[in-house]
């Protein structure tokens, strides 16, 4: 009996193992729709629009870009989840998606669990930047004014949950000063009051605030991601400044739901290799402060581990500091 429920399920093995084969091989014979959590005109709406073309072009069927905001991301996310593993979902997602699994308390998916990580998009740097009239100079004048009894500077960002907000969270915890998260609806409204001077700091796009800090318009003190960015010689990162915790990227990644055959994922994993290498990519991504992660870093598996580890980071800030989400 044992030995034939052992070949029964080794039979069954096979037999999923050859109809995700076979699946694979007509995969895909029409369009593909590509989920976006955010409405148009935002980051990862950009990413999508860039990778689109010549992911539609590795794959041979058309990609139907269809935008669902709101909850920081979640119900698109949640309606993701729930789509026939067949691969003919999928979806682009970035930081927000790890913060929600501890930021939202009521959620009906487990991003972990409840879907297979394709592969990395791209990584993008921020900057630490203050108002044009704040008073220090440097990196170690900033911290002295932000550590000064009875100080608590106000800290912009794009609302609670969101990238910039939770790191504004992390460097004042890291940094051991006060501060005062000042929300708005949005990156650029919170970028407007930095430049009237209605906050003092906040974590801007680098290569958004690059010019700005060229032209006097803004002071920058550090960059929050793993490498110092190109568009700003000399300005280090808080990994170099002696803050490793704050090496911290802002990313896009694909996934589809959980279940899709291993030879289609596969197969969408290298309609992605293709898409990034593609000439006109790369040369937006250069011009946009952004990426390409490291080829050995572009496989499924490094998709899923970037994943769990950020899932685990951000819980830990949100945690420590009592942050809830609608």
């Amino acid at each position: 009996m044992v030995f034939a429920r052992t070949l029964a399920a080794m039979v069954y093995a096979v037999a999923l193992l050859a109809a995700g084969a076979a699946s694979a091989q007509q995969y895909p014979n029409h369009p593909v729709t590509m989920i976006v959590p955010f409405p148009p005109g935002g980051a990862t709406d950009a990413i999508a629009r860039i990778i689109q073309d010549p992911l539609q072009k590795a794959l041979g069927q058309p990609i139907v870009v269809e935008n669902i905001g709101g909850a920081g991301g979640m119900i698109a996310a949640d309606k993701a989840a729930r789509a026939t593993p067949d691969g003919y979902t999928i979806m682009i997602h970035q930081v927000a998606l790890a913060a929600g699994m501890t930021l939202y308390k009521n959620l009906n998916f487990d991003a972990a669990k409840d879907f297979a990580t394709v592969g990395l998009v791209n990584t993008s740097a921020s900057t630490w930047a203050a108002r044009p009239d704040f008073p220090a100079k440097n990196f170690d004048e900033m911290l002295s004014y932000m550590k000064q009894p009875g100080q608590s500077v106000k800290i912009g960002h794009a609302g609670v949950g969101s990238y910039s907000h939770l790191v504004g969270v992390m460097i004042a915890q890291e940094l051991g000063a006060k501060a005062t998260q000042v929300p708005y609806r949005g990156a650029g409204p919170a970028l407007v009051d930095l430049l009237a001077g209605q906050v003092d700091l906040s974590s801007i796009a680098a290569v958004v605030a690059a010019q700005l800090i060229k032209d006097g318009k803004l002071k920058a003190f550090a960059i929050i991601g793993d490498t110092p960015y190109s568009g700003l010689p000399g300005l280090k990162t808080f990994g170099q400044l002696g803050y490793k915790k704050l090496d911290v990227d802002f990313w896009h990644m694909l996934l589809v739901p959980a279940g899709t055959p291993r030879p289609i994922v596969d197969k969408i994993n290298a309609a992605l290799r293709s898409a990034l290498a593609d000439e006109k990519v790369q040369k937006t991504f250069a011009e946009s402060g952004m990426e390409e992660f490291p080829k050995d870093q572009e496989t499924p598996e490094a998709a899923g581990a970037l994943l769990k580890r950020e899932i685990g980071l951000w819980g830990d800030v949100i945690r420590s500091n009592n942050i809830s989400g609608q």
